[in-house]
């Protein structure tokens, strides 16, 4: 199983224990997916996270 796949369950836990119910649960529990999917995303090298937010390391 790769740290994407991990990352995204942890978030997907996290965010059942934090909230169990309604429809607000399950918009909690999605966002803590994504974030767990993101946060795997970038140790597993995928996503740079400086391309995303328009920052270079590169000089002009």
């Amino acid at each position: 199983m790769s740290r994407v796949t991990v990352a995204l369950f942890v978030g997907l836990v996290l965010g059942v224990t934090a909230a169990f119910g309604t429809f607000g649960s399950f918009v909690i529990v999605a966002v803590f997916g994504a974030i767990g999917l993101v946060v795997g995303l970038v140790l597993d090298g995928r996503l740079d996270v400086q391309g995303v937010l328009g920052r270079s390391t590169e000089k002009r």
